[in-house]
């Protein structure tokens, strides 16, 4: 089949194509079909863009991930990204790169991932682009979301005093990819793994962006909540972009982060520390961020009434305040009455 009748099998009647107004109003005047899509933003909203990519023998191997998990994971890492900003997630375009060779069936396996998705979070696909590649599968998502005007989060906002939290457990999209790893198996459905070994596999294959998280935090009150930003690639990297671009400390304290208890005994199996899992492996896609003290009660509240629940796991010092160098960065104190340690600027980096 042709690169066109490729794109028609991909999308199908999914996609918001022929300048046809989707029921949901989606804000798409013209989808897929034409040059380019033609989208309505909000009034008084600001958009919010981000782009991210999936590589093969990079981001995913056949151990690791099916065609479908593929497509959801990286509609969801795109997604997690508007989450930390705080934004509605909209509109999608998908850019794929893919071997002449691979057949049809398992491209319609990575969409049917990629439109489930999307449609669980409100968000349309509107176009992109498909082309051979020589060699491997790469898949690039691009969203667009809407927060607004002046109520985006940023990573530059947090302030000594604040408190610091993360929306969900930590560690067990690490974990799970190593397990199924040392398995040598080609992933299959989750339900055909073992018991324990499941929530950890679908930590990895199938994450939740926390888009409902990320909006109510954009709406609490101004100047109360602080910086915020999403765990793609471990906390100890994602706490250190904070404290860069804020100019603070990050205190973490050990016993305080969550782990699930399906990664503790992983981890005592393995004999590893559960806690470099948290810090260092990534891709949990939960967020991290900081609030002002005295808001804390009243936010923890907002979070209870939504059905959501926030972890306070360390707290916001003046650089250079916590006594260790470097003045800027991120300490942690691994128990009760422990002494601060610094946390190495660690974590998944493609270039490292």
């Amino acid at each position: 089949m042709d690169e066109f009748a490729l794109i028609r099998m991909l999308n199908g009647p999914r996609g918001h194509g022929g300048g046809k107004r989707s029921p949901d109003d989606s804000g798409v005047t013209v989808g897929i079909g034409d040059d380019a899509a033609v989208l309505r933003p909000g009034s008084g909203t600001e958009l919010v863009v981000s782009c991210d990519t999936m590589v093969d023998g990079v981001h995913f191997k056949p151990e690791t991930m099916t065609f479908a998990d593929i497509g959801y994971k990286a509609m969801a890492s795109n997604l997690s990204d508007l989450a930390a900003m705080g934004a509605r997630p909209r509109w999608a375009l998908v850019a794929l790169a893919a071997p002449r060779s691979l057949p049809a069936d398992k491209l319609q396996g990575l969409y049917d991932g990629l439109y489930a998705c999307a449609e669980k979070y409100a968000t349309a696909i509107v176009g992109g682009d498909t082309t051979s590649s020589p060699s491997g599968l790469v898949v690039t998502v691009t969203v667009i979301g809407e927060v607004k005007q002046g109520r985006a989060l940023l990573r530059s906002a947090a302030q000594p005093g604040d408190a610091v939290f993360v929306t969900g457990p930590l560690g067990g999209s690490a974990a799970g990819l190593r397990a199924m790893l040392e398995r040598r198996e080609a992933a299959g459905p989750l339900e055909l793994l073992p018991e324990r070994l499941r929530p950890l596999a679908r930590a990895h294959r199938l994450p939740e962006p926390r888009i409902q998280a990320g909006q109510l935090l954009a709406a609490v009150e101004p100047r109360q909540c602080g910086a915020l930003n999403d765990i793609s690639d471990g906390l100890a990297s994602e706490a250190w972009e904070i404290a860069e671009a804020s100019g603070v400390t990050l205190i973490l304290h050990g016993e305080r982060i969550p782990l699930m208890d399906e990664l503790r005994e992983y981890a005592a199996a393995v004999q590893a520390d559960p806690l470099e899992f948290a810090l260092y492996g990534g891709e949990d896609y939960e967020l991290v961020g900081t609030v002002r003290p005295d808001y804390r009660a009243e936010l923890e509240r907002m979070f209870e009434q939504a059905g959501l629940r926030l972890w306070f796991v360390g707290e916001v010092a003046a650089a250079g305040e916590d006594g260790t160098d470097p003045a800027i960065g991120v300490t942690l104190i691994r128990s009760e009455g422990g002494v601060p340690a610094p946390v190495g600027k660690r974590g998944y980096n493609h270039f490292a």
